[in-house]
């Protein structure tokens, strides 16, 4: 599958983070094999199951002009078949072992799991490791797939105005960056893809040092150690392709779209240039900011949708959206559906109203706090799974952090000040960086 809208919408990877307390670092244990690929293995013995990821440093970043969604296309191939795995057989063998599997793609990465009892986790390891090498890209399973893909693209995009919308205002925010890509592809280059662009595109990417194999649940370290030299050691090594720092002209004006769909209300979104986390100890901003999202939409008492919502009646929804883990740039969101009778201009106004209310006045001690603690206390459910925890470190690898920076980002959270999200409120959401998109409502189709 592929991250959808509500996933790329995610309020924030810091979420996910400032939770952490449930990952304790003294039951993580990590190696590097000799070929390069980077073992972790998260203890939790509380129940008898183990979560194998393998999580490769490739999206949609990666792929160059004509050849957009190859990323992603690529994800449904890898379920096709190797010479000792035939096409389809993958997911009924991790099935027929009581588990289940699949697999996501986003701008900057790829991952695949199966969640198994653990005793069943060895024979995962054959499985994944045989296709990281090994994969069969046969033109007919190729020509199939990218059918597949292509419909996935018109359900999910083209015929989902919101989607479409948020695609659209992506593509204009970023003029230079791969981000201005969509991870599903352009219909144009998916229609022009060849079985050849994928087989390339595995063979130059899929390589042991350039994954993360994370383990978790009632497992030994040890014993996944060993299994992980038995098979994956074998794999070679490649060189990879030098990546060249691809930076986003600043922009210098603000800028508008309109995108026409079928909907019964107009949908509003709006996106500033933000910076992102680059280091553990760099500035200040990338956390203010998403304190900031948490005092805004962090919980049901937040200020959007406290006012805008239920008090003014302005809206029917709002959210916030800030991802500051990234490998490319940032933007803060803020988006919404005006009520009925109201415009998306003057939802616009009462949002950077918000804004501008925090910047001038800044927010209270109690109100900041109130936030960290819904923050903490509706996130942390998340990681009381072994899934969860594999998700968590093995984003935070790919992205050029480790399970070790966790505990560092929870504190650089939990020091923000009013002060600092005031700042952040005053410095970040000038109009020359900002992308207004609108969702422009047609006439429903009822046949």
């Amino acid at each position: 599958m592929m991250f959808n809208l509500s996933r790329t919408l995610r309020h924030s990877a810091f979420l996910l983070l400032f939770s952490a307390v449930c990952v304790h670092a003294a039951d993580t244990f990590e190696t590097t094999l000799k070929n390069g690929l980077k073992v972790v293995v998260k203890e939790d013995h509380r129940a008898p199951v183990a979560v194998q990821m393998v999580w490769y440093r490739v999206g949609s970043v990666d792929e160059v002009d004509g050849a957009s969604g190859v990323a992603h296309l690529l994800e449904h191939m890898m379920f096709k078949g190797t010479p000792r795995v035939g096409a389809g057989e993958f997911s009924k063998r991790v099935a027929a072992a009581g588990g289940r599997d699949n697999a996501f793609t986003n701008s900057d990465y790829t991952a695949y799991y199966q969640q198994i009892p653990k005793e069943k986790l060895a024979d995962m390891m054959a499985l994944e490791a045989d296709r990281m090498r090994h994969l069969t890209v046969a033109p007919e399973e190729f020509e199939q797939e990218i059918k597949v893909v292509m419909e996935e693209r018109r359900m999910r995009t083209d015929d989902n105005p919101h989607a479409l919308l948020f695609e659209q205002t992506h593509a204009v925010a970023f003029q230079a960056h791969p981000y201005r890509r969509p991870v599903i592809g352009w219909m144009n280059d998916l229609e022009n893809m060849t079985a050849a662009d994928a087989k390339a595109w595995y063979e130059v990417w899929y390589a042991p040092n350039n994954a993360t194999l994370v383990v978790a649940g009632d497992v030994a370290h040890e014993e996944v150690f060993k299994l992980a030299a038995r098979y994956y050691g074998p794999l070679k090594p490649q060189k990879l392709p030098v990546t060249k720092p691809q930076r986003e002209p600043e922009q210098k004006g603000e800028r508008r779209l309109t995108v026409k769909g079928p909907a019964e209300l107009p949908y509003l979104m709006m996106a500033w240039k933000a910076p992102g986390v680059t280091r553990i100890d760099g500035p200040v901003e990338p956390f203010a900011l998403d304190m900031l999202a948490a005092v805004l939409d962090g919980h049901e008492g937040a200020r959007l949708t406290r006012r805008l919502v239920r008090e003014q009646q302005l809206a029917t929804n709002v959210g916030v959206s800030y991802d500051a883990l990234n490998r490319g740039p940032a933007l803060f969101y803020l988006y919404g559906t005006p009520a009925s009778g109201q415009t998306p201009e003057a939802l616009e106004a009462a949002l950077k109203a918000e804004i501008a209310d925090i910047a001038q006045n800044g927010v209270e001690e109690a109100e900041l706090a109130r936030a960290k603690a819904q923050l903490l206390a509706s996130e942390t459910y998340k990681l009381d799974s072994v899934f969860g925890q594999a998700m968590e470190i093995g984003m935070l690898e790919v992205l050029g952090f480790t399970y070790k920076d966790i505990a560092a980002l929870n504190a650089r959270l939990e020091a923000v000040t009013a002060a600092e999200v005031q700042a952040a409120a005053q410095t970040w959401f000038d109009d020359d960086h900002l992308t207004v998109g609108v969702l422009q409502p047609m006439p429903l189709d009822n046949d």
